[in-house]
């Protein structure tokens, strides 16, 4: 059986679709917003305000290894920097792939955007991707209604999301930083963080998420310890009474010469309540505050 020749990697991933020899001639006729064409890695720069982070080797290596058979199937999306070079709207990640793969061209759409189009659609093409965390979810909501000025209607309409399922993933921001890790790593689903961001206090919530940790709890669970544990802020909040404020009681009742009741929440926020039973009590009162003062 004759030995075929082997093409490189690039022109394999296209060749389904366009004929090299087209390709290669059509270049320096397409528009620069149509079309695909042809760039040499070296000409292409990361995008700074690139929302996705975190890169796994792992995936990066195998991405490789299927372009060095396959070549690049989905070509990248660049937009225009100079006469030279060009910036990545989407695709840093078959860039990357590219470059382990040892590829020195790679297929692009060009597009023409400013620095706030690219911001939004480097963002929106994020959110479409399959492999996102709910944080990072989160993250992207967040610029596009900060960054790029849209109001949750109008992000509603473009990535086709209910306003409550964007607000959903925004409140995930408020978790403890390292509950926000464990749901990135995987250790806690979107319903857990839901149910833990019910708990103000940042303590509170890593007990709780250390316990879910330990214990496997599942969501229901889960809601159901955090309803528990709200119920418990709650009379605590009612009842809550340190040492500290007898003190400043007594303090105020030898000065006013009447009852004093301090009340405060485990927040430190409260109110004084001073007793007084006439008129001319209250301005014998008032007129030994103003001596103190």
């Amino acid at each position: 059986m004759a030995k075929s020749n082997k093409k490189p990697a690039l022109g394999r991933g296209l060749s389904a679709l366009l004929q090299e020899d087209t390709l290669n001639n059509n270049i320096s006729t397409r528009s620069s917003s149509r079309g695909i064409q042809l760039l040499e890695l070296t000409q292409i720069q990361l995008n700074p305000n690139q929302p996705r982070t975190q890169f796994s080797e792992e995936n990066l290596q195998e991405l490789a290894r299927s372009i060095e058979s396959l070549g690049i199937i989905q070509p990248i999306t660049v937009r225009k920097k100079n006469s030279t070079d060009y910036e990545i709207v989407s695709g840093e990640r078959r860039y990357r792939a590219a470059k382990i793969a040892g590829l020195a061209k790679i297929p692009v759409y060009i597009r023409e955007a400013n620095d706030q189009e690219l911001l939004e659609m480097a963002l929106v093409e994020n959110i479409q991707r399959e492999d996102l965390d709910p944080i990072e979810i989160g993250m992207s909501y967040q610029r596009l209604l900060e960054e790029v000025g849209l109001t949750q209607e109008k992000l509603s309409k473009r990535v086709g999301k209910k306003r409550s399922t964007i607000s959903n993933y925004v409140r995930l921001l408020k978790l403890d930083p390292i509950i926000q890790s464990g749901m990135r790593d995987g250790f806690l689903s979107m319903g857990h963080g839901r149910a833990l961001v019910n708990i103000e206090n940042q303590m509170l919530q890593l007990e709780i998420y250390e316990k879910i940790i330990q214990k496997g709890l599942s969501v229901r669970a889960t809601e159901e310890l955090v309803k528990h544990a709200k119920g418990a802020i709650h009379d605590t909040q009612q009842h809550y009474h340190p040492p500290f404020y007898n003190q400043v009681s007594e303090t105020l009742q030898n000065l006013l010469e009447t009852n004093v009741t301090v009340k405060s929440n485990a927040a430190g926020k409260g109110n004084i309540a001073i007793a007084f039973d006439s008129q001319e009590k209250l301005q014998y009162i008032l007129n030994k505050i103003r001596g103190a003062s």
